[in-house]
C-alpha cells in the first residue's frame, strides 16, 4: 500500500500541458509576486507550484536571480481536482472548491483548495499588538516600519494556507482595510479591531487579556475539536543582532512543545536545503513568562520573526516574497505537527 498526490488543474475542459506554460526573463529587481503579476497571474494561486518548476534557480527557495529565465504556470485556477491513491487500484477523485475571504484584500480574497488534511481543525491566529499599540518600531530607507503591519501580513499569509488545507481559521486580529499587501514598507494605521469587532485597549494587560478571553471563549465553543493557537511578534533588538525565526512553548504544554518543535524542525530542513552554507540558529523553548503563553488554553506556539532594528533580518520581514516564504513554512511545519501525531 502507498499514499500520493498528484495535483491537477483544470481550465474549462483542458489540463495542463507544456503548452501553458511560458518563460520569462528575470531583471533587477524582480520577485516572485511582482514577475507574476507583471505576467498577468495571480501570484497566489500559482506560488507554489512556480517555485516547484524553477527550484534550482531560485536563491534560497524564494529569491529570483536576474538573468536567470524562469517558467511561468500561466494557467486560470477555476478548479482545482486532487486524486488520493491509497493503492494502485484504488483511486479517489475529489473536487475541491474555492472560497472567497474579504479580509485577505480585494486581489487575494480568493482560497483555492489544496487538500482536505486539516478539515475539522480549528486554528485561532493572533498577530502582535495593534489598535493603539504599533510594537516596535524600526527604520528603512528613512521611513518607520511598525512591527503589527509585518506581523499581521504574515499571520494573513498563514491563514490563507491553512484554509486551502480544509482548516477553519480564526484571525483574531483584524483590519477590514488592508489585506495581504506586496509593499516593503506597510502604512502604519490604527485601525485594528479584535473578533468579531471589539475596540483594542490602549491598556497592555487589558489587551492582551482580551485576546486571552476571545481564544478561550472560542476554544470552549469548540470543544472536543483538534485546536492550536500561533501567535507572531517582531522583536526588537540591537542594531546589530542579527536573529533566527524562533519559537516559545508552555513549559507544560506537551502538545504546545510538538507544534513548536515541528515547526522548528521544518524551518532547519528549509535551511539545510535552500541555505547549505548557513546554519539555523533558531530555537523553541518554554517561555511560560509570557501572558500569552501562560493565559491561554489552546496549545500554542509563540513565534519571533526576526529583530525589526537589524538589517539582515528587515530583508527578512520586508520583503514580501520572503513573508509569503515564512507563511508557507509555518503551514508546513503546522501540517507536519498535526499528522505526525
Amino acid at each position: 500500500m502507498f499514499r500520493y498526490l498528484i495535483l491537477l488543474v483544470c481550465i474549462s475542459q483542458a489540463s495542463i500541458s507544456q503548452d501553458t506554460l511560458t518563460t520569462v526573463k528575470a531583471e533587477p529587481g524582480d520577485g516572485i509576486l511582482s514577475l507574476l503579476r507583471k505576467q498577468g497571474v495571480n501570484p497566489y494561486e500559482v506560488f507554489e507550484e512556480f517555485v516547484i518548476l524553477n527550484n534550482h534557480d531560485l536563491r534560497d527557495s524564494v529569491h529570483l536571480i536576474a538573468g536567470k529565465t524562469y517558467v511561468i504556470p500561466k494557467v486560470i485556477l477555476d478548479t482545482v481536482l486532487i486524486i488520493n491513491s491509497i493503492q494502485k487500484q484504488s483511486t479517489d477523485i475529489k473536487k475541491l472548491e474555492s472560497a472567497s475571504y474579504a479580509i485577505f484584500g480585494e486581489k487575494y480574497k480568493t482560497v483555492i483548495a489544496k487538500s482536505e488534511r486539516l478539515t475539522g481543525n480549528v486554528y485561532y491566529l493572533v498577530s502582535g499588538h495593534g489598535g493603539p499599540d504599533p510594537g516596535a518600531l524600526g527604520t528603512y530607507a528613512g521611513k518607520t516600519i511598525a512591527e503589527d503591519e509585518y506581523a499581521y501580513d504574515i499571520m494573513l499569509r498563514l491563514a490563507k494556507e491553512l484554509l486551502a488545507h480544509g482548516a477553519t481559521v480564526y484571525i483574531i486580529i483584524q483590519d477590514e482595510n488592508d489585506g495581504i499587501r506586496d509593499e516593503k514598507i506597510l502604512e502604519i494605521d490604527h485601525d485594528e479591531v479584535a473578533y468579531p469587532d471589539k475596540v483594542i485597549p490602549l491598556n497592555q494587560v487589558e489587551r492582551l487579556k482580551q485576546r486571552v478571553d476571545i481564544v478561550n471563549q472560542l476554544y470552549k465553543e469548540n470543544k472536543g475539536k483538534y485546536q492550536r493557537l500561533l501567535v507572531t511578534h517582531v522583536d526588537s533588538r540591537s542594531v546589530g543582532q542579527n536573529i533566527d525565526v524562533f519559537f516559545y512553548h508552555h513549559e507544560n504544554s506537551k502538545n504546545g512543545e510538538k507544534l513548536a518543535e515541528s515547526i522548528h524542525k521544518t524551518f532547519d530542513a528549509k535551511y539545510k536545503k535552500y541555505q547549505p552554507n548557513r546554519s539555523y540558529a533558531g530555537t523553541f523553548e518554554d517561555r511560560t513568562s509570557l501572558y500569552l503563553v501562560k493565559k491561554t488554553h489552546p496549545a500554542m506556539t509563540f513565534i519571533e520573526i526576526g529583530n525589526i532594528r537589524n538589517a539582515k533580518d528587515q530583508v527578512r520581514i520586508l520583503d514580501p516574497d520572503n513573508r509569503q516564504a515564512l507563511a508557507k513554512w509555518i503551514s508546513e511545519g503546522v501540517l507536519l505537527d498535526y499528522e505526525e501525531k
